[in-house]
């Protein structure tokens, strides 16, 4: 249930940086910054924000993880912490939050030179596709890492 509460979060921070760089790509694109031979040094670059950006999001979320479990475990009466595993379920936050967003940022980046070299329009087709593909994919990897740090705790 708990893992619930955290959806959002993950999806929309994929979601988010995959849009981000996929529009960064097709404006470079259309202004001949980048062009198909420029790949990789468009996914070296990606990897590296995509890290950074997953990174200090990931803090943040342990941070909110953590404040919460000091500050609030109880409100009214009633048990609101995350429990004796709490530090499990930030790590899992953290770990969610860079898989993700690194991912995010990789997919927007990629998708728009697939698709120009499939011939098809990159503006037109991009967004629904990073989309549908960040967020799908980064509910696997949000649960993949939470099956693997919960097993034996929560799980």
């Amino acid at each position: 249930m708990v893992l619930s509460l955290f959806l959002p979060l993950i999806i929309s921070s994929g979601g988010n940086s995959g849009s981000q760089s996929s529009a960064l790509v097709i404006r470079a694109m259309a202004l001949s910054e980048v062009t198909l031979r420029d790949w990789f040094r468009v996914f070296r670059r990606e990897v590296m924000s995509g890290l950074t950006l997953g990174l200090i999001l990931g803090v943040i979320g342990f941070a909110r993880i953590a404040v919460w479990h000091e500050f609030f475990p109880t409100l009214c009466g009633q048990e609101y912490g995350y429990g004796p595993h709490w530090m499990l379920i930030g790590f899992v936050i953290f770990l969610s939050l860079v898989g993700v967003v690194l991912w995010g940022s990789l997919s927007g980046a990629m998708l728009p030179f697939i698709l120009r070299r499939l011939g098809f329009d990159p503006a037109k087709a991009a967004a629904p596709f990073v989309a549908t593909i960040v967020d799908v994919t980064g509910l696997v990897i949000y649960f993949v890492v939470a099956a693997l740090v919960l097993r034996g705790t929560l799980l």
